[in-house]
């Protein structure tokens, strides 16, 4: 969905809720995980990612038009790229001067919780009033990070396994980057031209599915990001597939695609608190409190110095060529305090890290120990970040703030 949708639905009285419903879904989760048999997953991490991802991305990028994106797609790259290695190395830092984890060991963590993740943010800006503009980067942020961040955590793993060089690490993240980008421009455009040869609401609406999926799987098997490839994929087909559909064409495709994004975020969140044990909170409770301040840290850092500097820098340039003030400049130019307030606090970790804990390999020493602290990490956001975030927003005055 995109940050327009989310501000005409949401209300004043849904972002006053005690418990949003993706925090109460975690919740039972984690009772029946408690209390109840034990149960595992119902498939393979990897597989419940490539179920629950594809939908969740396609159905945002869609309905974001290049319109609203633009104006936020510098800042949202910022976050995204860079700021989520920030956030994973200064995550490594920490952990290995806290505990008795190695550098290699920490980063694998600072990489499985560094990106924000699609179905939390998204769950949450569904029913909160916000600026489009500031919506709009929250949510692409956690679109194009959790690509990112899936990459830095292969990358990572590799590494820690296989002791590859720091080098080599790095060439292979940006080979992985670009070449995931390129094929979703490839593919997203050739739908396009595709769609653009059928008349039947039904199969353009079959053909969306394709394109979703299909550029996830395409990536996955060629090696590379099927999160960034089905979002470049989206964005394409978006913005050059829609003057070939009709108006109630592009309604239902709104419609089924809104639909699925809310099952796929029910089940998610359910399957969060599922996942993980209580017993490995207990056990990682030292580590996961340096975790969390980690994390605070690195996304302040991203956000306010990385972010934030970017923004006045680009305005204090504008001003030098224009001969006025950086404080004069056009407010598009800038990123406002209170918002740079809400993206510090929307950071919400979720489904991605998750997933990523649970694949890791089992007889990877100290497994135990990095997915109780991943899992802790990821439980302090959604119920601590998650339920106060709509009371960020309204404090920080945000929402009364013009796009």
């Amino acid at each position: 969905m995109t940050a327009a949708s989310g501000t005409g639905r949401g209300s004043r009285n849904d972002a006053r809720r005690a418990i949003p419903p993706s925090v109460l879904l975690v919740l039972v989760g984690l009772a029946i995980s408690l209390v109840g048999p034990n149960l595992s997953l119902p498939a393979s991490p990897h597989l419940i990612l490539a179920i629950v991802l594809p939908g969740l991305v396609f159905e945002a990028a869609f309905r974001t038009t290049l319109e609203v994106l633009r104006p936020a797609a510098a800042g949202v790259l910022l976050l995204a790229i860079p700021g989520v290695v920030v956030v994973a190395a200064i995550v490594a830092l920490v952990l290995a001067t806290t505990t008795s984890l190695s550098i290699q060991e920490s980063f694998v963590v600072g990489a499985m919780v560094a990106a924000t993740d699609p179905a939390a943010v998204l769950s949450t800006f569904r029913s909160v009033a916000v600026p489009v503009r500031l919506a709009t980067t929250v949510e692409m942020e956690s679109l194009v990070n959790d690509g990112t961040g899936i990459v830095l955590f292969v990358v990572a793993l590799g590494v820690l396994t296989g002791g590859g060089s720091a080098a080599g690490a790095a060439a292979q993240f940006v080979v992985s980057l670009v070449a995931s980008t390129g094929l979703g421009v490839v593919l997203g455009r050739s739908m396009a031209v595709i769609v653009g040869h059928v008349h039947d609401h039904l199969t353009e609406l079959a053909l969306t599915g394709l394109l979703a999926y299909g550029a996830y799987l395409v990536a996955d098997a060629a090696g590379v990001s099927g999160v960034i490839s089905t979002l470049a994929a989206a964005t394409v087909f978006g913005a050059t597939g829609r003057g070939s559909l009709t108006k109630r064409t592009i309604e239902r495709i709104d419609i089924v695609w809104e639909w699925v994004a809310v099952l796929l975020t029910a089940a998610v969140f359910l399957l969060i608190g599922l996942s993980i044990a209580p017993q490995s909170l207990i056990h990682a409770a030292g580590p996961i409190a340096w975790g969390v301040v980690a994390i605070l840290l690195g996304r302040a850092i991203v956000v306010y110095l990385l972010l934030g500097g970017a923004s006045q820098l680009v305005a204090w340039i504008g001003g030098r060529r224009t001969g006025s003030t950086a404080s004069s400049e056009p407010r598009h130019m800038q990123i406002r305090l209170a918002w740079l307030h809400v993206l510090f606090w929307a950071g919400l970790r979720g489904a991605v890290s998750v997933a990523l804990a649970l694949s890791l390999p089992t007889d990877l020493p100290n497994r135990d120990l990095l997915q109780g602290i991943t899992f802790g990490i990821v439980l302090f956001t959604l119920l601590v970040q998650g339920t106060t975030a709509p009371w960020v927003i309204r404090r920080t005055g945000a929402s009364l703030e013009v796009a």
